[in-house]
């Protein structure tokens, strides 16, 4: 496989409509790592049809993420299935990290820098390393100048280590010493517009489903539908969020509010999604 192919798969999704490759992988990740890396394919078909997505486009995007190496095939006891493969495993468990353990940079955590340089000769990895300095959350200070909260260090290295594509990076602590408002600089970093829109998306669709899961009006059917889409949607976001300190965010900042919907969320509707989801994967 190469690391080109995988970084597009895994690149940022902006358009508001899920797809169903994605779905599919937010489904592998939940519940396949619990049940030794693999799914049947007729599991993921009848799961897929709870979120109203039939079993030719399931199909069909199990055989695109197949050809990306993405998911790789296997059976178990002459039933046909699929596994994640290495490299998804990796993103997933980065992902993990990111979606459910979120830190929020503190002012005194400083700055990371990265620039690199690729021979002409090697110039596709040019758009792969830009692909994961972007899920990795950096902004850009200027051409070939990415910048991103120092709490980012240790993610950054291993990241750009896992991939092989630290001999082409160098990477500086800074401080912001002058000159300029540092409020002000951070909004042509990162498009915080853009965020703020895509939080307060998220706040309107997913608060009625808060109201309706605390009014117990949901079934663990009602709740995997909802959980895997949710999901979805929220894995997006911080990845292009990197949780900068709040003092240079806009005040009010609603991806706070956002963080703490979808923690709710997730309390209230993964173990019912769970359940409805096992019950299914293990049905003769």
């Amino acid at each position: 496989m190469t690391t080109g192919t995988f970084a597009d798969d895994f690149a940022i999704e902006r358009s508001s409509e899920l797809q169903p490759r994605e779905l599919i992988v937010t489904i592998f990740g939940l519940y396949a790592r619990a049940e030794s890396n693999w799914l049947s394919v007729a599991s993921v078909v009848r799961l897929m049809s709870h979120l109203g997505v039939d079993g030719s486009a399931v199909r069909s995007s199990i055989s695109r993420l197949k050809r990306r190496e993405t998911l790789e095939a296997h059976r178990h006891d002459g039933s046909a299935g699929y596994s994640l493969s290495k490299p998804t495993l990796d993103a997933l468990a980065e992902g993990d990290v990111r979606i459910f353990d979120r830190k929020r940079a503190e002012i005194e955590d400083g700055w990371l820098m990265v620039v690199f340089s690729i021979p002409e000769s090697e110039r596709d990895k040019r758009h792969v390393l830009r692909t994961f300095l972007t899920r990795l959350g950096f902004g850009t200070t200027a051409p070939g100048v990415w910048i991103a909260p120092g709490s980012l260090v240790r993610e950054t290295r291993e990241t750009l280590e896992r991939r092989g594509l630290s001999e082409y990076v160098d990477m500086y602590s800074a401080e912001h010493l002058g000159f300029g408002d540092l409020r002000t600089k951070v909004r042509t970093w990162w498009d915080l517009d853009a965020l703020t829109a895509l939080y307060a998306a998220f706040l309107d669709k997913y608060r009625p489903v808060l109201e309706r899961s605390t009014a117990g009006t949901l079934t663990p059917q009602d709740a995997f539908a909802e959980y895997v889409p949710m999901l979805t949607e929220w894995r997006r976001l911080p990845y292009l969020d990197p949780g900068l300190p709040l003092p240079l965010l806009p005040p009010g900042w609603n991806g706070v509010t956002a963080g703490r919907l979808f923690d709710e969320l997730n309390a209230a509707l993964s173990g019912p999604a769970r359940e409805h989801a096992m019950r299914i994967i293990h049905q003769p």
